[in-house]
């Protein structure tokens, strides 16, 4: 079996020694303003005051902070994948990254809303989404960084 990104394109694995996991975003080769998620090599800028019309892939930063959260206490529709059944509740950050975008996703599993609060850094890391006859989907998601002298859920990394 084979783990691949359930979303292509958008996040590298870090697999390889050393490697982090790291979502990919497109910045404007004229303006510098980067997108996520990617948008093709070739379109129009974003930026309402730049024409541009050629991006190029980036990394985008691992680390941020907590811009928002919440919890889904109910099941999305389909396409998604229930991860257990019966369904259960998971949390979902809202993350300012360094190059200014908030970006969407869920905490990573032994994390719940507990764990979070506004301003507070998390880092991207890669869990299985769902397995399926061909292998293992991955997705990338928001882990909790325990502060300094800190006591409880976040600081011990699971609850």
């Amino acid at each position: 079996m084979q783990t691949v990104p359930a979303i292509q394109g958008w996040f590298t694995q870090g697999h390889a020694e050393g490697e982090q996991p790291a979502l990919l975003g497109s910045r404007c080769t004229t303006c510098a303003t980067v997108f996520f998620p990617p948008v093709a090599a070739e379109g129009f800028c974003r930026n309402p005051a730049c024409s541009g019309e050629r991006f190029e892939q980036t990394e985008l930063g691992r680390r941020g902070t907590v811009w928002s959260y919440t919890d889904a206490q109910y099941q999305p529709p389909a396409p998604y994948v229930p991860a257990s059944d019966p369904y259960e509740p998971f949390a979902l950050a809202a993350v300012e990254l360094p190059e200014g975008l908030v970006v969407l996703g869920q905490v990573a599993r032994g994390f719940g809303v507990a764990d979070l609060q506004v301003g507070a850094e998390v880092e991207l890391v890669v869990e299985t989404l769902y397995t399926d006859d061909q292998g293992e989907r991955t997705v990338w998601r928001w882990r909790p960084v325990p502060a300094l002298g800190a006591t409880g859920s976040a600081a011990g990394g699971s609850r």
